[in-house]
């Protein structure tokens, strides 16, 4: 199985969901305008990118015996904001903007959970030449299943999910993150919810990008996502892959950007 080289960072991922007394998209222009001044404005960034997923997502991974591939429609996710850090001190020296953030959040969101893991266990893997640009993107949520322990999980994603990504190919972007243990004290903001239980759980994303939507689509139809099916499915209860409609960076390189890339 191939290898491509991984650059660790330090990373945690929000999963978002819109209020429904708005409509949705009034919600998703406040995220990426007001809100995401607010959080670009944060010192000890590397990166801040958000990940708008699309409306419709039913689920895109192949139906897969014994694991949740459909996306129940009252936990389907509106969108990701993904914070890349410069240190693991980071976190501290934003903190004035995070309470900023805090009050914020009642304007857009219903529910806002944090996962993040520690220091070097977010990768970024070398898949393809800067030249190549990414046309479209899908976000994996990956559900350990019970019984299968942290560490077995992590070697699983890492050892055989991350090869046979690279092996198909079609990737000009890979990321993954695997996640501690879930805290709500760790994103515990006011007039927002943040129910979480056991079972719906998260332990792993990935961020996969293809040349454009017809690639993407012909991933999850073809017998590579059946393959991963058969890796996974031992230690995963559920595979949530959702379409992203739009990937907007606001911090690159350590720095805040006038206008966000897409």
């Amino acid at each position: 199985m191939s290898t491509a080289h991984a650059r660790k960072h330090f990373s945690s991922s929000i999963l978002l969901w819109m209020r429904t007394d708005q409509p949705r998209q009034t919600g998703m222009d406040h995220w990426k305008g007001p809100h995401s001044a607010i959080i670009s404005a944060s010192p000890g960034m590397e990166e801040y990118r958000q990940l708008h997923l699309a409306e419709t997502n039913p689920g895109r991974w192949p139906a897969t015996e014994g694991v949740e591939t459909q996306i129940p429609p009252d936990r389907k996710v509106d969108g990701v904001a993904e914070v890349t850090f410069q240190s693991a001190l980071s976190p501290l020296k934003g903190r004035t903007q995070t309470k900023l953030a805090y009050k914020d959040e009642i304007n857009v969101f219903r529910r806002t959970l944090l996962y993040a893991g520690p220091p070097g266990s977010s990768r970024w893997y070398d898949v393809a030449s800067p030249a190549e640009t990414v046309g479209a993107r899908a976000v994996i949520h990956l559900r350990r299943r019970s019984g299968v322990s942290g560490r077995a999980f992590r070697k699983v994603v890492a050892n055989e999910v991350v090869p046979r990504l690279i092996d198909t190919g079609v990737l000009k972007e890979l990321r993954t993150q695997t996640f501690l243990p879930w805290n709500k004290l760790t994103w515990n903001t006011p007039d927002v919810s943040h129910d979480n239980p056991v079972d719906q759980r998260f332990h792993a994303s990935l961020v996969l990008g293809f040349a454009d939507a017809v690639a993407r689509t012909a991933f999850f139809e073809s017998t590579d996502s059946e393959r991963l099916s058969y890796v996974l499915a031992p230690v995963a209860s559920a595979i949530h892959a959702y379409d992203v409609s739009a990937a907007l960076t606001f911090v690159q390189d350590g720095k805040a950007l006038a206008h966000h890339t897409e």
